[in-house]
């Protein structure tokens, strides 16, 4: 759901998370290692695409910091070398997986989908409640057989709110798990989502809100 773009060249990381964004993902980007490093103390990502020749402080040093903590985050690290000894000095640090530059973007969101999956909130291919069945690797769904036309903001936010299983999900969890770092959380961000996402849904109404608490489904 979320992922952090540790990336020095600017304009690449602005491709790689704007891509990821229309691939359904909360995106963050930063341009440093000392920058990475804040940002995975204040957020709980999912996966960092970590680029290894990060100034300040080195994308090795990230990622052994992040292993050491036991952070559940799982670390997808590129780099301009893609030799083996290179990819094998980038496992041996912790990361999952390595990906060499320049690489195809397709390859590379599958990469972060796959990492997801790894993740320590493990999401099943399918996920069903009241009618609705949404395909988390196809990133489809339907109700009652009707497919249902979702941005993927909508498409995170009723995924978050299926594997809650009819548990509530405050605004604050949403915003943290589907929205990046920079929405400001008065905005009314997650009330102006829910609303296209219960008329795209339809009648009867599936969401409902718990005053103070949040939502359920």
């Amino acid at each position: 759901m979320r992922v952090l773009v540790a990336e020095d060249e600017e304009i690449l990381a602005e491709l790689v998370a704007t891509g990821l964004r229309r691939a359904g993902f909360a995106v963050d980007t930063v341009y440093s290692g000392d920058a990475a490093l804040a940002y995975l103390g204040l957020h709980d990502y999912d996966v960092v695409v970590l680029d290894r020749d990060l100034p300040r402080v080195h994308g090795d040093q990230v990622a052994r910091e992040l292993v050491a903590s036991a952070s559940r985050t799982r670390i997808l690290m590129l780099t301009a070398s893609a030799s083996m000894e290179d990819r094998v000095a980038g496992l041996d640090l912790g990361a999952d997986d390595y990906l060499g530059k320049p690489f195809e973007f397709p390859e590379l969101v599958s990469r972060v989908r796959a990492l997801r999956r790894r993740s320590a909130r493990p999401v099943p291919p399918l996920l069903e409640r009241h009618g609705i069945v949404l395909d988390t690797v196809r990133r489809s769904a339907a109700r009652d057989g009707r497919l249902l036309d979702l941005s993927p903001k909508e498409f995170s936010v009723l995924q978050i709110l299926l594997e809650a299983d009819g548990a509530t999900v405050s605004a604050e969890e949403l915003l943290e798990r589907a929205w990046d770092a920079h929405t400001d959380p008065f905005t009314g961000a997650v009330r102006v989502c829910m609303s296209k996402l219960r008329a795209k849904l339809g009648e009867p109404a599936l969401i409902r809100t718990v005053q103070g608490v949040g939502y359920a489904l």
